[in-house]
């Protein structure tokens, strides 16, 4: 069990990724609580050791992504409709950087989980197959197709 100063500095240093991974995720902000709490408090029961500060990230992000799919996974939520889903429904999005949020919100979560880590988080492709368990050449097909994915979806060109 961590020490209360451990897992106060771990909520400063990670709790924007942790929240942003969720969001990205679960799409509904109750459920990226209930997500956030856990991944923190299986860090603060955790034994684990970390080498870096990189190797702790990596295992948080891993951890949430486990836990959101774990979330998702669920029977209940399988069996519910989210609030935000139909109060969205109703608004427009208003700007270009909505939409594409959202194209990359609809991208499937292997899609969805390397682009993350690509353009939100900054890790190369070596680094999200550690994370994810892939390896490099995976990771690089599955940036490519989500990149083809996003151009359909956002009409680009095919030149581009």
């Amino acid at each position: 069990m961590r020490s209360e100063e451990e897992i106060n500095t771990a909520i400063e240093q990670y709790a924007d990724t942790v929240k942003r991974i969720c969001i990205v995720h679960l799409k509904n902000h109750a459920d990226t609580e209930d997500i956030f709490q856990t991944v923190f408090l299986k860090y603060a029961l955790s034994s684990a050791v970390f080498e870096n500060t990189e190797h702790e990230k990596a295992w948080f992000i891993r951890v949430t992504i486990n836990a959101c799919r774990d979330l998702l996974r669920s029977f209940f939520r399988s069996r519910t409709v989210p609030l935000d889903v139909l109060a969205d429904q109703e608004a427009p999005s208003f700007a270009d950087n909505r939409e594409v949020l959202d194209a990359v919100l609809s991208l499937p979560a292997k899609y969805r989980d390397v682009v993350y880590l690509h353009y939100y988080e900054g890790y190369t492709a070596p680094q999200i197959g550690e994370i994810l368990g892939k390896k490099t050449n995976t990771v690089y097909t599955l940036l490519t197709r989500a990149r083809e994915q996003l151009r359909r979806l956002l009409g680009g060109d095919e030149d581009e």
